[in-house]
C-alpha cells in the first residue's frame, strides 16, 4: 500500500469527526438533541468556539440541524452536500481568519494614518456609502466592506501585503464562514460594523498610528466577538440576505 501525504487536521475538524461518528453509530439518533455547546466543550476538553465551528461545519454538511431557542439536533443526510468532501467540510474558520485580519490590518490602518491623503479619506467614504446603500437594500454590505479594507491596504503600497488583505476578506465566502454569518449577521450587527468603520476612518483622519491601529482592531475584535456570542433565538425582526439569495 503507498504512503498517503500526512495531512494536519484542524481542531475543529477534529471534534466534527467525532461527533460524526457518534451520530452514524446511533449514539446520537436522528432526531436526537445533541448535548450543549458548553457541556460538548467541557467533554471534549476544548474551547466552546472550536465546539461551535464543528458544529456548523456539521450543519453545513447536513448531518446536524440547528433550532434557534431548542439545541442542535442529529439528522438523517441523504448525500454529501456540494463543497464537502469525504471526511467533511474542511475551511479557513471564520474565529481564525478575524485574528490574521486584526494582526495585519492593524498596521495597514497604522500606516494608512501616516500617510493619510484627501483622496484616501474619499475613498473611504465612499467605500462606507456602499456599504449603508447595500445594507439599506436588505443586502449583506460585501462589496462596500471589501473596498473598504482594500483602500486601506493599498497605500501601503505593497502588492504582498494588498493581495493577503484580499484573501483573507474573501475567507468570508467560505462555506463554513458564510453559515457564521447566516446565524450571527444581520441588520442591527452590520449598523454596528459600519458604525466601527466611521470610527476606523476618524483615526485615520487624525494622523495618529496608535490611533488607527488601535480602531481597526477593535472592530475586528468586535467582529469576532458578534460570531462567538449566544446562538441568536427567534425574535430578530430582520434577517439580512446576500445578495445571491
Amino acid at each position: 500500500m503507498p504512503l498517503q501525504q500526512i495531512e494536519p487536521r484542524r481542531l475543529y475538524r477534529q471534534i466534527a469527526d467525532q461527533l460524526r461518528r457518534l451520530i452514524e453509530s446511533g449514539e446520537f439518533p436522528v432526531g436526537a438533541r445533541l448535548p450543549p455547546e458548553r457541556d460538548l466543550a467541557v467533554q471534549l476538553g476544548v474551547s466552546r468556539p472550536s465546539v461551535r465551528e464543528a458544529l456548523i461545519a456539521l450543519e453545513v454538511e447536513g448531518l446536524v440541524e440547528v433550532r434557534m431557542g431548542s439545541g442542535i439536533y442529529a439528522c438523517a443526510a441523504d448525500a454529501t452536500p456540494p463543497a464537502t468532501t469525504a471526511g467533511g467540510i474542511v475551511a479557513a474558520t471564520p474565529l481564525d481568519v478575524i485574528r490574521a485580519r486584526q494582526v495585519i490590518e492593524g498596521e495597514m490602518a497604522a500606516g494608512a494614518a501616516r500617510h493619510c491623503t484627501p483622496a484616501l479619506l474619499e475613498a473611504l467614504a465612499e467605500s462606507i456609502a456602499l456599504m449603508e446603500e447595500e445594507a439599506g437594500g436588505g443586502n449583506i454590505p460585501v462589496r462596500g466592506d471589501r473596498m473598504f479594507h482594500l483602500r486601506i491596504a493599498e497605500v501601503s503600497e505593497n502588492a504582498v501585503l494588498l493581495r493577503l488583505v484580499a484573501e483573507l476578506f474573501d475567507e468570508r465566502h467560505n462555506p463554513l464562514f458564510a453559515q457564521f454569518g447566516n446565524h450571527f449577521e444581520n441588520a442591527e450587527s452590520w449598523t454596528a460594523a459600519i458604525a466601527e468603520h466611521r470610527a476606523v476612518v476618524k483615526a485615520i483622519d487624525s494622523g495618529s498610528p496608535d490611533a488607527a491601529r488601535a480602531a481597526m482592531c477593535d472592530h475586528l475584535e468586535l467582529s469576532h466577538n458578534r460570531f462567538y456570542a449566544a446562538w441568536p433565538g427567534h425574535g430578530k425582526d430582520v434577517k439580512v440576505h446576500s445578495e445571491e439569495s
